[in-house]
């Protein structure tokens, strides 16, 4: 399936803050070589009540009132940091010994390894147990993903993202075959021995689920949205520019707002948002007659595909984009060289924060989202977990013990010791404090982090910091303006194990729908791509999500 790319930072420093989520959607999924069986190709569909019968008995865990209260999968909001923390894990998880061997993706510079770095020591320290990370470039992740299940040779625990996951075929079969069952661990009320994994939403547990077993500790996302439109506020007011309302203002603003021989260019890749404002689904609706329909049948998504290959055309997308499949548009968009782009949430706050002390007047905004041809938008979006983390197959039931008392330390909520050294490190060394009380990162900070204990779940909340004072009212409010118009998960609840000629297919029909929208193909052949796209998988995948939802009354 497409990816879900919600926002799934915590604070101003997580993993994915820093990263967003918009750069990893590039990324190509592959075959799984080395764990492919025949049994699992055809896919499989959990029954919804197989799969609560397997999952955590929920018990929220909050140290501290939030001043705005979270609402269903939306993340409590904190106006303010705490002056007083409290101790959340009393008994060191950690039993000395082997080291843990983890790997992770990383969207930024390499930090030090273990033995170089003094964040790594010091939270090795608390957990009585060297954590050794391996963190590998988010962009490129798959292909070291995919040739790591293929050797069947997978450290301790093993992140994955979720956009990786429907790529790799028959990785149902991966999971059985390297990863453990922790179903007798976690399910019902043995969540109790890990507090903070039992406080992880039941929404992201319910994916964690394969062939009716439960696999996988959740790393859950804090928004429900997979995409937003920002746009540099600073510069398009500083350029006397509106803010579109509607498509057709979209291409005006773009084709007032490029000019190549400034530098500047009014988009990067905004194709995921521009189908959502047409009202394209993201992948299946059902039909008015009965049975499912692709987003490539419909009239939205072919009239979404022809207004962006008319902003490509014309050259109003920067080049960068135009020539490649993942373009650095971060950088561009910080640097001003676009001016619109399309990111996970999860990239606002780090990039505001960071980029405020570049630029006092830097200023990121979503863009709110409009509809075309006088019908609503359709925003994507879902409780998927952002990443899956997985625990080596083999290790012992002590040592399974010890990985999973870990992830719970790494879970430990806001307002919490152990969440403020995960987040920002050593006080004095790592961080200082600002009058507020606030963690403000030092250059080592900067220098050492890497997300490296971001490995498991964590409940998910909204700080504010001093850098970015509006950044979580401004986070909540938009998620409550838009929700109206989020697209029903037909399979909510459902854990789909996806047939492995539907997996084979995605990533060259994006390459196809890239090639369409880049002018390297013309409009009409979106007809062939359609055929192809059906005649080798998508067919086959109708009918395999068409039982999943009769299977399950729906």
């Amino acid at each position: 399936m497409q990816p879900s790319l919600p926002d799934v930072s915590t604070d101003r420093r997580t993993l994915l803050r820093l990263a967003g989520v918009g750069a990893a959607a590039t990324v190509a999924g592959g075959t799984l070589a080395g764990c492919s069986k025949e049994a699992g190709s055809q896919g499989s569909a959990t029954k919804a009540d197989a799969i609560r019968a397997v999952l955590p008995t929920y018990k929220p865990v909050e140290l501290l009132k939030p001043d705005i209260p979270g609402e269903g999968p939306l993340p409590a909001g904190y106006l303010s940091y705490p002056r007083e923390l409290v101790d959340a894990v009393t008994e060191q998880p950690g039993r000395g010994g082997t080291p843990i061997t983890t790997m992770s993706p990383w969207w930024g510079p390499a930090p030090p390894t273990l033995g170089r770095n003094s964040y790594l020591a010091a939270i090795n320290g608390k957990l009585g147990v060297d954590v050794n990370p391996s963190l590998q470039d988010g962009i490129t992740y798959a292909d070291k993903l995919n040739a790591m299940l293929g050797a069947r040779d997978v450290p301790d625990l093993l992140c994955v993202p979720n956009w990786e996951v429907d790529k790799i075929a028959r990785f149902s079969d991966a999971v059985k075959a390297l990863f453990e069952d922790l179903t007798d661990h976690l399910k019902g009320d043995a969540a109790a021995t890990y507090p903070y994994l039992a406080s992880l939403p039941t929404g992201a547990w319910e994916y964690s689920v394969w062939g009716g077993r439960l696999y996988a500790v959740p790393f859950p996302t804090d928004g429900l949205f997979g995409y937003a439109l920002f746009h540099r506020r600073d510069l398009v007011t500083k350029a006397g520019l509106a803010v579109p309302t509607s498509p057709e203002e979209l291409y005006e603003f773009g084709r007032k707002a490029t000019d190549p021989a400034k530098g500047v260019w009014a988009f990067g890749s905004i194709f995921d948002m521009v189908q959502q404002f047409f009202g394209c689904q993201q992948y299946w609706r059902k039909k008015p007659d009965g049975g499912l329909e692709h987003k490539f049948e419909t009239a939205e998504f072919r009239a979404a595909l022809e207004f962006t290959a008319r902003l490509f055309a014309e050259g109003l997308v920067h080049p960068d984009t135009v020539a490649s499949k993942g373009a650095d548009e971060k950088q561009l968009f910080m640097g001003g060289k676009i001016l619109m782009y399309q990111d996970g949430l999860g990239a606002w706050q780090g990039m505001q924060g960071e980029q405020s002390k570049v630029l006092a007047s830097f200023d990121m905004q979503p863009l709110p989202v409009f509809g075309a041809n006088g019908k609503p938008p359709v925003l994507w979006g879902s409780e998927k977990p952002v990443f899956f983390t997985f625990v080596k197959k083999g290790l012992g039931e002590e040592r399974t013990r010890e990985l999973l008392r870990v992830l719970n330390w790494c879970a430990a909520p806001f307002g919490s010791r152990e969440f403020e050294l995960r987040e920002y490190g050593v006080e004095g060394t790592h961080f200082t404090r600002a009058a507020d009380g606030s963690p403000v990162p030092t250059d080592l900070y900067r220098k050492e982090f890497g997300g490296q204990y971001n490995i498991g779940g964590r409940v998910p909340v909204k700080v504010r910091s001093g850098d970015t004072p509006n950044y979580v009212r401004d986070y909540l409010d938009y998620h409550r303006k838009h929700i109206g118009v989020l697209e029903k998960d037909l399979f909510a609840g459902i854990k789909l194990e996806l047939p492995a000629n539907w997996s084979k297919i995605l990533t060259p029909t994006e390459d196809k729908i890239r090639d369409i929208l880049r002018g390297r193909r013309p409009i009409d052949d979106l007809d062939q791509v359609r055929k192809e796209f059906l005649s080798t998988g998508g067919e086959e995948g109708r009918a395999f999500f068409e039982k999943a939802l009769a299977d399950n009354g729906r």
